[in-house]
Formats: C-alpha cells, sequence, structure tokens
C-alpha cells in the first residue's frame, strides 16, 4: 500500500503528475479540487459555500475540507494505494492526516514565486482549470494573497514532514518528464518510459 500527498503551490503540476503516478502505477488520485468542483458544479450547499469562499480569494475552512478528505478516504477504494492531492494545506489538516492515516512520503513540488505567477496566469487567461480557487486567480491581486497564504499556512508544513523523513521535495521548475522522473526516483518506483509517455 502506498499513500502520498502532493504539495506545493499553484502552478507547480500537482495535479498532472498525481495524475501520471496514479495511472503509471495503479493509484487512486483523490483531489480534493475535483471534489469541491463536483459540488460548484451541481451547486449542491457545500458548493455555494465554497463559490463564495474562493471568489473573495480565501481558502476554504479546515472543518470543510478535512470532512471531505475523511469522507473519501473512507470509501477505501485505493486498492494499491492513493495520491492525495491538494491535502494538507495548514498545520491543523496535516495533524488529521497524522492521527488517521500511515503516510509514505509528501511529494513536495518546489515552485519559486515568480514561476507560479507566470504559470497560473497565463493557465487562466487561456481559460484552462487550475485548482478550486481558479476563479481568484484571474487577477494578480487574488493571486498574491493566494501566495501569502501558501506561504503563512502550507510551506511550514514541510518542516513537519522533514521531522518525520517523510518529505520528497522535487524541483517543479523542470519539463513534465523531469519532474515524474524525479519522483519515480526519490519514491523508488521504477519509470516505464513508454506508459509516461502515454500517460502524458
Amino acid at each position: 500500500m502506498n499513500k502520498y500527498i502532493m504539495i506545493g503551490p499553484q502552478g507547480a503540476g500537482k495535479g498532472t503528475q498525481s495524475v501520471l503516478l496514479s495511472q503509471t502505477f495503479g493509484f487512486v488520485h483523490i483531489s480534493i479540487g475535483e471534489i469541491f468542483r463536483w459540488h460548484v458544479d451541481n451547486h449542491t450547499k457545500l458548493g455555494s459555500r465554497v463559490t463564495r469562499i474562493t471568489a473573495q480569494g480565501r481558502l476554504v475552512s479546515d472543518e470543510i475540507v478535512e470532512e471531505v478528505v475523511r469522507e473519501r478516504l473512507e470509501l477505501h477504494d485505493w486498492r494499491h494505494g492513493f495520491v492525495l492531492d491538494g491535502f494538507p494545506r495548514t498545520p491543523s489538516q496535516a495533524s488529521y492526516l497524522f492521527e488517521n492515516w500511515n503516510l509514505d512520503r509528501a511529494i513536495y513540488l518546489d515552485l519559486p514565486d515568480v514561476a507560479v505567477s507566470q504559470r497560473v496566469l497565463k493557465r487562466a487567461q487561456a481559460g484552462q482549470g487550475g485548482g478550486f480557487t481558479k476563479r481568484a486567480d484571474d487577477n494578480p491581486e487574488a493571486l498574491q494573497h493566494r501566495l501569502s497564504e501558501y506561504h503563512l499556512k502550507t510551506r511550514p508544513l514541510l518542516k513537519l514532514f522533514e521531522e518525520r523523513d517523510l518529505l520528497l521535495r522535487v524541483d517543479a521548475s523542470r519539463s513534465i518528464e523531469e519532474v515524474f522522473g524525479a519522483i519515480c526516483a526519490g519514491l523508488g518506483l521504477p519509470e516505464p518510459v513508454a506508459d509516461r509517455r502515454s500517460a502524458a
């Protein structure tokens, strides 16, 4: 059983790398963003709350996110393991994981703020989807607010994962294939070239 989490700033490629790992090795990709987007698209009560919060460039509360994660993980449909994408983002969320699940590694996609801004704003201009906060990323001011919250609440988690010898730090400024190769090497997983290229 392989239980991984994918963390990093917006635009670092968390979703892309999570999908590649899942398709290549049979893990279940659990995207918190996709779960919230489903609620938004289907106009549920939770979706309405998320829309109001993200339209202001704020993060969804720990209580809401933890409940969504708990319900998803308790389905136990991940026979070979899972890649949790978009969680945790705060110390409280990390504590929830440590208390309830035995994680194998935390994959940190390291990307400088300048590169984050370039990628996210370019993606927004092209009309491509990002995380479940993509509406707040349409302008530089909101993105800067999100980055500030990321540095304040999420980056401190790296120390927690390092203390538990769980952190795998990967330079996310490289190509998709180079990043994927570094992740596979760091996790001790084989890197099937043909499968990887077809997944990409």
